[in-house]
């Protein structure tokens, strides 16, 4: 089953409403993030891609999330501030929300892309292509700079 993003609506870190539709013909890579996971060193890795990819069509989007070990607690504020301060990511973060359970968007519609079910922890990545569809889903110990991501991205970039 294709899974598409175009239709979904998600919250932005100062409250408003997105359509991820608004990023058609990008690739993008949208991402579950904490700044207290032992995943958290791959936000610099995620600013990485951002640095290499984002003048060629590519954004980072980072959705905060606190369902996985409670790893996540703080403010969307508290969490730029973070970000920011630690990692110097300057990526596009959203508002926070549930990848799991009682899901929220992106991940109510992401969570169906193959193999589909709820994310399994933080730092699970999700490839977009420029129409809108899920391209590929890489779990949370995939890094960011691995050579899969990275070719996956090019591949997306190139079509």
């Amino acid at each position: 089953m294709t899974v598409n993003v175009n239709e979904v609506i998600v919250m932005t870190a100062n409250g408003t409403q997105k359509c991820l539709g608004e990023y058609k013909g990008q690739v993008l890579l949208i991402v579950n993030v904490a700044s207290r996971c032992g995943f958290t060193k791959q936000y610099a890795g995620l600013q990485d891609l951002q640095n290499t990819y984002g003048s060629k069509g590519f954004q980072v989007l980072g959705f905060p999330c606190n369902d996985f070990g409670a790893q996540e607690p703080g403010t969307i504020t508290e969490i730029q501030t973070f970000c920011s301060g630690t990692y110097q990511a300057t990526f596009t973060l959203f508002d926070k929300i549930h990848a799991k359970g009682k899901t929220t968007e992106p991940y109510t519609t992401l969570n169906q892309a193959e193999p589909s079910g709820d994310v399994e922890w933080n730092f699970e990545k999700f490839l977009i292509g420029k129409e809108g569809n899920v391209l590929e889903r890489f779990k949370s110990a995939i890094e960011p700079n691995s050579v899969e991501i990275k070719t996956a991205i090019e591949k997306a970039l190139k079509n």
